[in-house]
């Protein structure tokens, strides 16, 4: 009788996903039944991983990606329109994570409880004509809100911010965790890593290499002159000319406005982004697990240079970035380049601290 009780329990969970009741009410009445009682069943072990604007042209792209990581357990998608739609879609994805969808304001604080690792690619997209510096008026009211969340909810998460211009929103991230008295500068990462990928493409392309065996790593800031790319420093050792040096710069700097004009106001670059913050998020991921020399470019609080936050190579580990690297040797070409970028740099910096302190 027990064994017939049991298949039984089991036919009823089997059905409860084929069949889901039609009301809140059935569900709680017969917990056996309940969707989302059988969802929270059979996760793999991990980390908990939320996504913050997970509907958007990055996020639901992202949301899919992070669905496959076999490091993700729990997989949180937030967002203020279309949330649940996304949700349906990426949990029917047969991976361990389990996944849960979050909508408006009033279940922001739901998304964020108890995560260890938040992405943020909240906010509106870059279009054509429009600066970094115009999207700066809109989305430093997202990344405030957002961060607010995080500080209360989840205090102790690596939190990687995507939404642009990241050289503002990660300072105003800082001022709001300072303020709620939760900052740790180790945990508060803004992610440059497609600078990265475009740089191992691009210089991949002109040495005539697998993208994959080239690593470039890129420094600075997360738009246009702040993209400074160290060609001298590139792996497998390489030489360039003037004219290769000044093309792949400026290719690398405007990547993103490449992406926004062949788009011609379909959107800015999403497939991409999705793709290096995945990639940025599973090198979080395997930190936290206590991988060693876990190695990526990030725009983070920062001594390397006068200025409070700048990107360079860092080492993730348990406790975020445990590691912020010094430059190395640069040539004429790249400290005429740092200086324009720090320059510009300082500028973006201090629009996002005095966002906050105004």
């Amino acid at each position: 009788m027990e064994f017939r009780g049991d298949a039984n329990k089991r036919i009823a969970m089997i059905s409860a996903h084929l069949q889901p009741s039609s009301t809140p009410q059935m569900e709680a009445k017969n917990s056996v039944l309940g969707r989302e009682n059988c969802r929270a069943k059979g996760g793999n072990p991990g980390f908990k991983v939320a996504i913050l604007g997970a509907a958007g042209g990055i996020g639901q792209s992202l949301s899919l990606l992070m669905k496959m990581n076999p490091l993700v357990s729990l997989l949180h998608l937030y967002d203020v329109v279309n949330a649940p739609g996304v949700t349906a879609d990426v949990s029917h994805m047969d991976t361990g994570a389990v996944v849960r969808g979050f909508l408006g304001a009033k279940q922001l604080e739901d998304a964020l409880t108890g995560m260890d690792l938040v992405i943020i690619p909240a906010g509106i997209p870059r279009k054509p004509g429009m600066t970094r510096d115009d999207l700066f008026k809109i989305n430093a009211g997202i990344v405030k809100t957002l961060c607010e969340g995080v500080s209360k909810c989840c205090p102790n998460a690596i939190v990687n911010l995507i939404s642009n211009p990241v050289n503002s929103t990660v300072p105003i991230a800082a001022e709001v965790f300072k303020k709620a008295g939760t900052y740790d500068p180790k945990k508060l990462l803004g992610v440059t890593t497609l600078d990265v990928a475009r740089a191992n493409t691009f210089v991949a392309e002109v040495l005539g290499l697998d993208p994959r065996e080239v690593d470039v790593p890129v420094v600075g800031g997360h738009a246009g002159v702040t993209i400074l790319p160290l060609l001298s420093q590139v792996k497998p050792p390489s030489s360039f000319t003037p004219q290769e040096i000044e093309y792949l710069t400026n290719r690398i700097q405007n990547g993103g406005t490449e992406v926004v004009e062949a788009k011609a106001g379909a959107g800015s670059a999403t497939l991409s982004m999705a793709y290096a913050a995945s990639k940025f998020a599973d090198a979080c991921l395997r930190g936290l697990r206590g991988d060693a020399n876990v190695i990526e470019c990030s725009f983070v609080a920062s001594q390397v240079t006068e200025l409070a936050f700048f990107a360079t190579k860092v080492r993730l580990g348990r406790t975020g970035a445990e590691e912020v690297y010094q430059l190395g040797p640069l040539n004429e070409y790249e400290r005429i380049g740092l200086e324009k970028a720090k320059e510009e740099l300082a500028g973006s910096i201090q629009k996002g601290v005095e966002f906050i302190r105004k």
